[in-house]
């Protein structure tokens, strides 16, 4: 496999070799040798890199010039990822993050990895502990092992051992599990992450499309969305910077709102006039046992309770901004692929009678 020749990841895994895995002192001699062998490789191993924010993760990695490693539980659905950099440089690794020796092969020699591996419900009994609070301890363990230099965790604002949500409390266990086994490992909590690809503004506004109200629960609720590109940026910078070895950041983008502002937006940007109709507590936890029975269960009682907590960066909480990135608005990102699920699928807006006597030529105009 060919490296590319860029200077960039090296310079990464140069800030990295000041520390060790397991705390801040210098790495010692036999330690350094295999670091430096290492940074002659530059490999980045992603667990979760065909995700919504992993896509974009490993294609900054690849811009860097590591080789990246795309540890995934479908190594060929994760090909669309090779395009991103040149013959040979990201490479889809069958690696399960429940299974010791494939976490153990896809960490041996890499200089950096990052940790994306997330579910939001589970298909079966026990997921979330699996998933979220064992697997990111397994992952630490074994590249604290493996002479790894660099870790980054992508948890979530809500990780509270005392969450009443099992995810809450499951990402949680997971943070102090990794933190435990690569004390210098760095975590992310982002705010709920918008983006092209996203599963929420995409989900309503396709709800706003079909249905003839926009159910409101917890409306109350607020957010503070952050753009996917600034995750992926700080993944970088957690990478990049000493000081943020060992550290906490909470990811949110310079607004907050509440949930029936963010509906209320998505309605306007799809130019859909839906009445929003608040629904009790009582038929939402209804709903959600009924929906939990779909095979891709749309909602949960779960993510019921994990709602009704808001979800914004803690006052004085690092984030974005201590990591040198401008938040990027919901404004100036969302409209650009939520449009399709406007009238005319956002390509022709028909015109007002009145505008037809002005132009009788006049039939559409394009909103590009």
């Amino acid at each position: 496999m060919c490296v590319p020749h860029a200077s960039p990841a090296r310079s990464v895994v140069a800030q990295a070799t000041s520390l060790r895995p397991g705390g801040d002192a210098p790495i010692k001699a036999d330690a350094a040798d295999r670091a430096g062998a290492m940074a002659t490789r530059d490999v980045a191993t992603v667990f979760g890199g065909s995700g919504f924010i992993g896509r974009y993760v490993v294609k900054r990695l690849a811009h860097q010039g590591f080789v990246v490693r795309v540890a995934v539980r479908d190594p060929i659905a994760a090909g669309f990822l090779k395009p991103m950099g040149a013959v040979g440089q990201i490479v889809p690794l069958y690696a399960p993050v429940t299974k010791e020796p494939d976490v153990q092969r896809a960490v041996e020699g890499a200089a950096v990895v990052v940790n994306l591996v997330g579910i939001l419900a589970e298909n079966r009994t026990g997921d979330f502990q699996r998933i979220l609070a064992e697997a990111p301890g397994r992952i630490a363990r074994l590249s604290a092992a493996a002479g790894v230099l660099r870790l980054v965790h992508i948890s979530a604002i809500g990780a509270d051992p005392t969450s009443p949500s099992r995810y809450g409390s499951s990402k949680a266990a997971g943070e102090a599990a990794l933190q435990q086994a690569y004390p210098t490992a760095t975590i992310l909590r982002p705010s709920i992450v918008f983006g092209a690809e996203d599963r929420f503004f995409n989900r309503f506004a396709e709800m706003a499309q079909m249905l003839p109200t926009m159910p409101v629960i917890a409306g109350e609720t607020r957010f503070q969305p952050v753009f996917v590109g600034d995750v992926a940026d700080a993944v970088m910078a957690a990478m990049a910077r000493a000081d943020a070895a060992g550290a906490l950041f909470e990811l949110g983008g310079p607004r907050v709102w509440t949930f029936r502002e963010i509906l209320a937006y998505i309605l306007h940007e799809t130019r859909r006039h839906r009445p929003m109709l608040t629904v009790p507590m009582e038929l939402a936890r209804l709903q959600a046992r009924l929906a939990e029975l779909l095979p891709n269960k749309p909602f949960t009682r779960d993510q019921l309770l994990m709602l009704q907590r808001d979800n914004v960066v803690a006052a004085g909480a690092p984030g974005l901004p201590e990591l040198g990135i401008v938040p990027t608005p919901v404004e100036l990102v969302v409209p650009s692929y939520i449009s399709r699920f406007r009238p005319g699928g956002g390509r022709r807006i028909f015109p007002s009678e009145e505008q037809k006597g002005r132009n009788p030529d006049l039939f559409f105009t394009s909103t590009s």
